[in-house]
């Protein structure tokens, strides 16, 4: 009910539609880039296009403080959404013109527009509701992902099948289009309250990554985490592989597992979003991970198919409570700090991830089974670990500071 009670509110409907639309037009446009890329190059253009993309999350999140604050309005984020109109609706022409050279200039652009565009959005998003409905609200747009991660590659394929792949692009930048509208025509309304002007010197150190981690060593803790099981996760595009092995099963079982692991996320998002959750954000996301963990491990041991599809399915619903609990912990910061943090948390995982669709899933098909329970103990371990210190410098906080900011460390 939490999400009908927002949803009833115009702003965060608008909002939610349009980064509903734009998050499932991405859907479509990886898709179509991977499929271009394979198509004309092979299977290394894909992976050079993956890191094209993610590289500038890494240098923004490092060096770019000072470009992001430019951007902490939704007007700005307006505009980096209608560059992103150009730059997707270019790239089948920019492929045909200039080949692969071109196409990775455009999908790096695209990704520093990303690195700018999400944690801005993130930081924006709590601001718009009331303290106490700010899980609600970080629920609901976790909501866009899952749906989109359902109806963004089955539409992308059928798709597919009666356009051609410039058409995908298209649509993805109407899309875009549609999000820059939104955003502009809300940011008449609620940048004004928005407090701008240049940070003092001295608040400018405060905000430093390197600063922000090391006052708030519990968040640190738990973006760490975060890449660590991001890392480890990969393992899970062994999953044909081990299908195969196992089960001597294909493509369809696949798609069961892929079905299956979707179905739990939806659900565990109404819970995620809409129940109350218990204290010590920090703790209890590190623990998620380590739950996430051994569902990975016992992966390799599933015994049957509907087994296999039970596990997915519960996997599936740990997934939505990890990325609420962080959005809302982070959410209890000041703006500025806010974005910050949250910029440090897309850094650290597209590092972990892009560094470990260069080693993992090849590690692990070799030996599917053993991929799985390494990636799991490994999650687990690094997860309790992180727990035991999350919860030794949440204690040492001051009563006073946990009385007045209770998601902060």
């Amino acid at each position: 009910m939490g999400y009908v009670r927002l949803l009833r509110r115009r702003r965060v409907l608008a909002l939610w539609g349009a980064q509903a639309l734009s998050v499932f037009g991405d859907r479509l446009y990886a898709m179509a880039i991977m499929w271009i890329a394979w198509q004309e190059s092979g299977a290394a253009a894909m992976g050079l296009v993956a890191v094209a993309e993610s590289v500038p999350y890494i240098v923004m999140g490092t060096l770019g403080r000072r470009v992001m604050d430019r951007f902490a309005s939704l007007r700005a984020l307006a505009g980096v959404d209608a560059v992103r109109v150009v730059l997707v609706a270019a790239l089948p022409w920019a492929w045909d013109a200039g080949g692969t050279p071109t196409m990775l200039a455009l999908a790096t652009l695209l990704g520093l527009a990303g690195a700018v565009f999400d944690p801005n959005l993130g930081a924006l998003v709590p601001d718009l509701v009331k303290p106490e409905e700010v899980q609600a609200v970080n629920g609901l747009m976790d909501l866009t992902g899952r749906i989109a991660r359902i109806a963004g590659p089955g539409a992308a394929g059928a798709l597919l099948v009666v356009v051609p792949e410039s058409a995908l692009f298209l649509l993805d930048a109407t899309t875009f289009a549609v999000s820059a509208l939104v955003l502009a025509t809300l940011g008449r309304a609620t940048d004004q309250a928005v407090v701008t002007g240049p940070v003092p010197p001295e608040e400018a150190v405060k905000l430093r990554a390197r600063a922000l981690l090391r006052d708030h060593p519990a968040t640190a803790v738990a973006i760490t985490v975060h890449g660590a099981g991001i890392f480890a996760m990969a393992v899970a595009f062994a999953m044909p592989a081990f299908l195969a092995a196992k089960f001597d099963a294909g493509a369809g079982a696949y798609g069961m597992v892929l079905a299956a692991t979707g179905a739990g996320a939806l659900a565990g998002n109404l819970m995620a979003g809409n129940m109350k959750l218990p204290a010590s954000p920090p703790v209890r996301y590190c623990l998620l991970w380590a739950g996430s963990g051994l569902l990975l491990a016992v992966t390799g041991s599933a015994g049957s198919l509907p087994v296999l599809l039970l596990i997915s399915a519960a996997s599936g619903a740990v997934a939505p409570f990890l990325g609420v609990t962080l959005q809302t912990h982070l959410a209890g910061f000041p703006p500025t700090a806010r974005r910050r943090l949250m910029s440090v948390d897309l850094t650290v995982i597209r590092a972990a991830g892009t560094a470990s669709m260069l080693i993992v899933p090849a590690a692990a098909a070799s030996s599917p089974r053993a991929g799985f329970w390494t990636g799991g103990l490994a999650t687990i371990v690094v997860s309790v670990a992180g727990a035991a210190a999350a919860w030794r410098w949440t204690r040492q906080v001051a009563p006073a500071e946990k009385a007045t900011v209770p998601t902060r460390d």
